[in-house]
């Protein structure tokens, strides 16, 4: 039981620093747009979250598989394949959970007062100084909330991952799946344990995440 938690600690950890990252920046940037390619991308990003899991990994694996666009030039060029692999468990949780990291960013930026900007701008700030000295602080609590709701999601990311990195032990064996096959097979002992360290890891996570933002309201 020890490697499918590693493996889901690290599967999520990387795909989150993706949707982090990639979250904010799409939120900075669409967040000062009004325009049909703005609602467009929106909606790209949105929508592994509404669609079903399944379909967001057969999406993925036509991507990515040995017939795909991605995937055969990779065989073809590194005669190397990324489903199932790790790898594709990291682009199945990422794609999953930006949505998350998404909607969090971009409601941490619209709820930064502009006339903090304005002001900079006036006093000659740069447009990056700006973004790291006051709209980034400003937008914390939004981020880190983003952050960790979509660490969550990665980690209990089911659906795509099995779809582009199926079920090896060791190599691509996450909680979910573990949770699952154990309970195809009757292993009743190993799915309860599972489902019980994924119900307290996310209780706490959740928890603590609410308890540090209630006192960060109660101080401003």
């Amino acid at each position: 039981m020890i490697e499918p938690i590693l493996l889901s600690m690290r599967i999520a950890a990387i795909a989150t620093l993706f949707s982090g990252v990639i979250g904010t920046v799409l939120a900075y940037s669409l967040n000062k747009k009004d325009s049909f390619i703005k609602d467009f991308l929106e909606v790209l990003i949105i929508l592994p979250m509404i669609l079903p899991p399944s379909v967001t990994g057969y999406l993925l694996l036509i991507l990515i598989g040995k017939r795909g666009p991605v995937g055969a030039f990779l065989l073809e060029n590194f005669d190397y394949s990324i489903v199932f692999t790790w790898i594709a468990a990291v682009l199945a949780a990422a794609i999953v959970s930006l949505p998350l990291m998404y909607q969090n960013a971009k409601a941490a930026f619209q709820g930064v007062d502009e006339d903090y900007i304005k002001i900079a701008r006036t006093l000659g700030a740069s447009e990056r100084r700006i973004f790291f000295t006051i709209t980034l602080p400003l937008a914390k609590a939004g981020l880190i909330s983003g952050i960790v709701l979509t660490f969550a999601r990665s980690i209990g990311e089911f659906g795509a991952t099995l779809m582009v990195a199926g079920n090896i032990p060791g190599k691509t064996q996450t909680i979910p799946t573990a949770i699952y096959f154990a309970n195809q097979r009757g292993d009743n002992a190993t799915a309860n344990i599972l489902v019980g360290i994924m119900v307290a890891f996310s209780f706490v996570l959740i928890f603590t995440l609410n308890r540090w933002t209630k006192k960060r309201e109660d101080r401003l």
